[in-house]
């Protein structure tokens, strides 16, 4: 059965900003028709490249009842605890998986890359890290542009008739498409290792240093939308 939930955009709010920020997402997703159970936003931070026993979630949210029609909604969690990270892996690059769960199973998954260092102005840090991060000086910046977005097939509910239409109509959007992500995203266990995490990381990443990521091999809103396309002025109006 097709998937009844398109998600439409994800906006990051607040980005770039210092580490120890609470994280904004503004989440926009359609329904096709009436669900029985809610849906949970989640949203992880990925401690380690190579083990997901440092992977915080950092918050949830159940959403519902669940009819159609088009939602939007800013998901804020907290920053990750630092003191839980591998002191190695708080500064350089990570990621973030916002992921949406019908019936406890994942059914869409938008990853971001997080690069975290010092500001410019302190050169000293730059040049010669600290061992132990200092995170009130770190600034997280979060790539934004070319989220990597993986689908993965669950058992849904049949279709019922008849239902009223609460959603918030906004203006047409685009479904996320069928296909999956690149190595981050491509299965509910991760697979890649810290330096395919920074590779593929600098291969998103322009001259500019995040500011045009590259194209999303994928399939998917990385590949077939861009966030900056669906205008942000336009949702809120």
């Amino acid at each position: 059965m097709a998937c009844p939930i398109n998600v439409v955009s994800v906006e990051v709010l607040d980005n770039p900003a210092p580490f120890t920020n609470p994280l904004s997402f503004l989440v926009t997703y359609e329904c096709l028709y009436q669900l029985n159970k809610d849906l949970e936003w989640r949203l992880t931070y990925v401690g380690d490249a190579e083990s997901e026993s440092d992977d915080q979630v950092l918050d949830s949210v159940l959403v519902g009842p669940v009819y159609p029609g088009q939602y939007r909604f800013v998901f804020q969690a907290d920053p990750p605890d630092h003191t839980k990270l591998p002191q190695d892996d708080i500064l350089g690059i990570t990621a973030l998986l916002l992921t949406c769960l019908y019936a406890d199973k994942e059914f869409v998954r938008v990853g971001y890359y997080v690069n975290n260092e010092y500001p410019e102005e302190e050169v000293a840090l730059r040049e010669e890290p600290p061992k132990e991060p200092i995170v009130d000086k770190l600034i997280r910046n979060i790539l934004a542009d070319k989220p990597r977005v993986t689908k993965f097939p669950i058992d849904w509910d049949p279709p019922v008739d008849d239902v009223p239409s609460s959603g918030t109509e906004l203006q047409q959007g685009f479904g996320v498409e069928g296909g999956t992500g690149d190595d981050m995203m491509d299965s509910p266990q991760r697979n890649f290792g810290g330096g395919q995490l920074a590779a593929q990381f600098a291969a998103a990443a322009d001259e500019d240093g995040m500011q045009q990521p590259s194209e999303d091999e994928g399939g998917g809103l990385g590949a077939d939308m861009e966030m900056q396309d669906l205008g942000v002025a336009q949702m809120a109006a």
